[in-house]
């Protein structure tokens, strides 16, 4: 009997992979962040309108480790990392799985300027010569990269205006036919000051309180990551969870809990920036594929 080709040819994509996420491990711990590893299962993630978590047995299967990683900050903790799997719902695409790996660290004492940096400065460490090919473009990624402000994007890239596009919810769809195909493909680019309606778990920025200190990263195309200078505000975020789940719930979607221990312990927070960036992604990225499936040893499908 043959071997499985499909799997068997993939094994030079997985070897570099494999290679990546020990220099990923490696960045992380020549600048002494902590690695942590939290709970998959969880009694309730944060509620945000456009993700639906998996339920194992009266719990969930964690969308992301951000609260449990948050609450060891809280804690005391400096800086942390992690790189493990999670799920959601209904993901399933060129670019996405409904499990999936993330990479994400936390800074305490720091906000989301600091992160863009971290992020230039990963790549570089992942890189030969500062520079990646993918998909016929090569990407040159010496820092700075650029950045432009949701405002700036708009303006630039948008026949609807922002506030038009927020009052009629046609917000991420402008963002995905409109805005991130006219982002450079050549360059890493920063996507930043996203509108206070769209903060998640985002702090105002103290100049300009209607915008939150958060971006997005997206490289040839790919969006990689979301990050932002945290909400240490328990009573805000506390309104900001009742929001989104009113939301979900005016959609028809199941209730979803509210993370109480995270909102208890949010107050000794103290000011700290955090992302969650897209492992697979990354990989594609570094391995020349356009294909989420190619870059992960079993897609649901094979199973």
């Amino acid at each position: 009997m043959e071997p499985n080709w499909q799997l068997a040819r993939k094994r030079p994509t997985l070897e570099k992979r494999a290679r990546i996420i020990q220099q990923i491990r490696a960045f992380f711990v020549e600048r002494n962040f902590l690695e942590i590893e939290t709970p998959h299962r969880i009694p309730a993630n944060v509620p945000e309108r456009h993700i639906d978590a998996i339920p194992s047995a009266d719990w969930f299967l964690h969308t992301s480790p951000e609260l449990c990683m948050k609450r060891l900050l809280a804690a005391g903790y400096d800086k942390l990392f992690q790189i493990c799997r999670c799920w959601r719902a209904g993901e399933r695409g060129t670019t996405h799985l409904p499990e999936y790996s993330m990479l994400e660290w936390y800074r305490s004492h720091s906000d989301y300027h600091q992160l863009m940096h971290d992020c230039e400065e990963l790549f570089l460490h992942l890189s030969l010569d500062q520079h990646i090919s993918w998909q016929g473009k090569t990407i040159d990624l010496s820092p700075p990269w650029p950045r432009m402000t949701i405002t700036e994007a708009f303006l630039q890239f948008s026949s609807t205006p922002l506030e038009t596009a927020l009052a009629t919810e046609k917000f991420d769809s402008i963002i995905a036919l409109d805005i991130e195909p006219n982002l450079p493909a050549y360059r890493p680019f920063f996507l930043t000051e996203y509108p206070i309606e769209h903060a998640s778990l985002a702090r105002k920025k103290p100049e300009d309180p209607l915008v939150a200190e958060r971006f997005e990263l997206y490289i040839g195309g790919l969006e990689l990551a979301n990050a932002f200078s945290e909400l240490t505000d328990p009573v805000e975020q506390q309104q900001r969870f009742t929001k989104e789940e009113l939301l979900r719930r005016k959609e028809g979607k199941p209730p979803y809990p509210s993370p109480a221990p995270f909102l208890k312990e949010l107050s000794t927070l103290h000011p700290s920036a955090g992302i969650a960036l897209g492992l697979d992604r990354l990989v594609m990225l570094f391995c020349d594929q356009n294909k989420i499936d190619e870059v992960v040893s079993f897609t649901p499908e094979q199973l």
